[in-house]
């Protein structure tokens, strides 16, 4: 047996004996309670147990090769893209004032209930993605139930990603070919940018996002500065509603959209199993993004809607006039094609993990073994073709994203988080005023989850219905325009 220990093993187990030390700061810091009566723990394989997760790299390169700025660009490159494009939307539909409200505070509840699952990690560094945790806090039963709702949303946003790419390929080549045809394409290239194995490949797309959404966006911007909307009439002004009077439905799927422009949080777990030390360096990329998300949002939704008024459409892109957003549709298609990477990655490093699992080999997740690379591919496929068949189910972008909201982002955006802090919190919650008020915020995102589920299902499911029987959307697996203009 040999004992020598090459430096970059050697660098990642001292990051992790620093990790574990940094984490017992952060929980005498917190007041976390550090009973751990009541865990329903998973049986850690022998791999996993080595030195501190599967993907420390025993078998194989280090997948634990993230710093801050890594982090930071890896959220961007998730959290950016799809969701951003039906804020301005959202604004049309609110009104500026409730618009702007409603963007940051639910961006700061994002911002908080990702701390929470830094909390988490921090206390069971070993969980490599949310289920895991799901897992520990209450057992297989959870497991299973967290488990078919990540799929469903990593499965949806991944088919609005799709049908988004199909959007701008028609709206480009006015209609070139059968709108299936470009959703089958769009399926294709993400796959092929998920073949990379490891969440570094996400962070090195995050430059190429930003500026491929901030480009697009000021297109859009600067053309409706000087000219009106496509489909506005001669002699237009715009009409700002400062603050609106929308219907139920109306309200439940406005904030829908705002929810999934800030539901990475859903990645947050498994982009930190793959950083040097997640408890020195993820708060530095939650901020950043946060902040970063918050103000770019704002200025987006604020500015495309000012000009475009009642005209306002989502996604946000055709709200320009015919060329400038044909334009716009091109030089977006990076970011979109990346949000498609992060989300695909992540519902495909799940499916990977848990079969090297089932199969207790995982010593092969870091491995270069043709069974390793074998195995992954299958999974990339399995899962993206399952994105194509959903996004030929649901051809329409705004009720993917608002079911998708409904359904899955509520919980693993806000309630799970809040459910893993009453498990780290356990037999606390009213020790001293400030743990009640976090007691109370925990119990109000738990309330607010299952609002957006129950109201938010019907309003979105209701919106597609009536869209349907108006006509004019493309049906099922259909090779109908879907093009903006």
């Amino acid at each position: 047996m040999h004992t020598s220990e090459n430096p970059e093993t050697k660098a990642v187990v001292d990051a992790r004996r620093k990790d574990k030390e940094e984490s017992s700061s952060m929980d005498e810091k917190l007041g976390n309670n550090t009973d751990t009566s009541g865990t329903h723990d998973f049986e850690a394989g022998k791999h996993e147990e080595a030195s501190g997760g599967i993907f420390d790299g025993e078998n194989g390169q280090s997948f634990r090769n993230m710093g801050r700025w890594d982090a930071l660009f890896a959220l961007l490159c998730n959290q950016f893209g799809l969701g951003v494009l039906g804020l301005p939307g959202a604004l049309r539909d609110l009104g500026v004032i409730p618009g702007i409200i409603a963007i940051i505070l639910i961006g700061c509840l994002s911002g908080y209930t990702g701390y929470e699952l830094l909390q988490f990690h921090a206390r069971y560094p070993h969980c490599v993605n949310v289920i895991d945790m799901v897992r520990v806090m209450g057992g297989r039963p959870w497991e299973i139930v967290a488990a078919i709702g990540l799929v469903i949303q990593l499965l949806m946003t991944c088919a609005s990603t799709a049908v988004t790419l199909s959007v701008a390929l028609n709206t480009l080549s006015e209609h070139g070919t059968c709108t299936v045809g470009f959703i089958g394409i769009a399926c294709i290239a993400c796959f092929l940018l998920c073949v990379p194995r490891t969440a570094k490949f996400i962070a090195y797309s995050g430059v190429p996002t930003v500026i491929s959404i901030v480009i697009a966006a000021l297109v859009v911007m600067i053309s409706l500065g000087v000219s009106d909307p496509a489909k506005a009439p001669d002699g237009w002004d715009a009409k700002i509603t400062v603050v609106a009077s929308p219907s139920f439905r109306t309200i439940f799927n406005a904030c829908l959209k705002i929810v999934f422009a800030f539901a990475g949080n859903i990645t947050f777990p498994s982009f930190m199993a793959e950083m040097r030390n997640p408890v020195r360096d993820f708060p530095y990329a939650l901020s950043g993004l946060i902040t970063i998300s918050i103000t770019f949002y704002l200025t987006l939704a604020i500015a495309i809607y000012c000009l475009a008024g009642e005209y306002t459409t989502s996604p946000a892109l055709g709200s320009a006039p015919i060329i400038p957003a044909k334009v716009a549709h091109g030089i977006v298609i990076p970011a979109v094609m990346t949000a498609g990477l992060g989300n695909g990655h992540i519902g495909v490093k799940y499916f990977f993990v848990q079969i090297l699992r089932w199969l207790k080999r995982t010593d092969q997740v870091t491995s270069n073994s043709s069974f390793a690379w074998g195995l992954w591919l299958g999974c990339a496929t399995v899962f993206w073709t399952l994105s194509f068949l959903i996004s030929n189910v649901i051809p329409i972008f705004d009720s993917i994203l608002s079911i998708s909201s409904a359904t899955t982002y509520a919980w693993f955006t806000y309630g799970i988080s809040a459910l893993l802090w009453f498990h780290l919190n356990r037999g606390r919650y009213f020790s001293g005023w400030k743990q009640i008020t976090f007691t109370l915020v925990n119990v109000f995102l738990v309330g607010f989850s299952l609002l957006l589920n129950g109201a938010g299902l019907w309003s979105s499911v209701t919106e597609m219905l009536d869209l349907f029987k108006a006509g004019g959307v493309r049906g099922v697996s259909d090779c109908g325009d879907n093009a903006i203009f």
